[in-house]
């Protein structure tokens, strides 16, 4: 049986190099709209970070976000990624055993 390749994306917040599903999406749309993209494919620019809420936390601190998708990103959705990011963790970590 031939051996599936598995997709790699880099987080702009480490620089690491991980499976596409063990990063979190942000996308920026035509409009200008940033939001979260749990399923990966929201049309517009995307940018990984990896579901750590240290990383969540390091993009709050540095703006590395703002940078990336060069646009002003206000407090309130850093707030709801670093709960989501917490999230998504834990639940990682109740279902691993299953």
């Amino acid at each position: 049986m031939k051996k599936r390749k598995i997709p790699l994306r880099k987080s702009v917040v480490s620089g690491e190099m991980f499976p596409k599903k063990d990063l979190l999406r942000i996308a920026k749309s035509k409009e200008g709209v940033v939001s979260i993209d749990p399923t990966g494919k929201a049309p517009g620019r995307g940018a990984y970070i990896a579901i750590e809420p240290t990383e969540a936390q390091q993009a709050w601190d540095k703006k590395i976000l703002d940078r990336v998708l060069e646009t002003k990103i206000t407090d309130a959705f850093y707030e709801e990624l670093l709960a989501y990011v917490s999230h998504q963790k834990a639940r990682r970590e109740l279902f691993a055993n299953e």
